[in-house]
């Protein structure tokens, strides 16, 4: 199981997230690329970051939404939301490419990639934006009971696949992402966020926010760099994973 994290989201001045110190413990670094945060400085600086540790660079694209970090959704054309996603990965290409790296992987964020799991005509353009661009690059997508309609959509456009699950959000029982208005849609504790991964590793399955054990069948799990104690719960992942593996 691999650990992946969004990265690279301070903007000028205004810092967010901890990446120095997170980046040694994931194996995935989904840079921002402009629209919902960072700039051209931290996008180079996040990937200088990412090849020194080794960790695999994805192209995290978001509707242009600064103000609202990209949480806020969006009505835009098809034709233009393509546009929008080609432009950030290939913005993140060109850095890469200064560095002596490259984009495996594109992770949409926030309010996008909320949107294109529960609108599948959100996610086929998508799909289409990264095909078109490099059909090599893969989609990370959130692990969600439709993953046979998901993986067949991603068939027609020849695109590889990651499913994602995550450490420290609650579960509906129909296998989404409680919104973050609802209190206790984030974990708060160290051991809930254990157990949930340790389960995801271990058997496939999560516990609902009824009780419900739910099957979620993921290749990575996302971590979260940003918060008081958040390098303290991304080691602590680590070591669960770690120890998942090698049993």
């Amino acid at each position: 199981m691999k650990l992946n994290c969004d990265m690279g989201e301070a903007f000028g001045a205004w810092t967010m997230g901890l990446d120095e110190q997170i980046m040694p413990f994931v194996d995935q670094a989904n840079i921002a690329c402009g629209f919902h945060a960072s700039d051209p400085l931290t996008m180079s600086k996040t990937v200088a970051l990412a090849a020194k540790h080794g960790v695999t660079i994805g192209a995290h694209p978001a509707y242009p939404d600064l103000v609202g970090f990209g949480r806020r959704n969006m009505d835009v054309a098809p034709a233009e939301l393509k546009a929008l996603i080609q432009y950030q990965i290939g913005a993140l290409q060109g850095i890469c490419a200064t560095h002596g790296t490259h984009v495996t992987y594109v992770k949409p964020h926030g309010a996008l990639y909320n949107t294109m799991m529960s609108n599948f005509a959100v996610l086929e353009t998508v799909m289409q934006a990264v095909s078109e661009l490099d059909s090599s690059l893969v989609l990370m997508v959130m692990a969600v009971p439709e993953a046979e309609e998901v993986k067949a959509l991603a068939q027609k456009y020849q695109l590889t696949l990651w499913f994602e699950a995550f450490s420290d959000r609650l579960y509906t029982d129909e296998g989404r992402l409680t919104p973050r208005k609802q209190s206790n849609a984030v974990h708060s504790s160290f051991e809930r966020i254990e157990q949930q991964v340790l389960e995801l590793s271990n058997t496939g399955k999560l516990t609902t926010e009824s009780g419900a054990s739910l099957e979620v069948h993921a290749d990575t799990i996302c971590v979260h760099g940003d918060g008081a104690h958040a390098v303290e719960a991304v080691k602590r992942i680590r070591a669960v994973v770690n120890g998942s593996n090698a049993s």
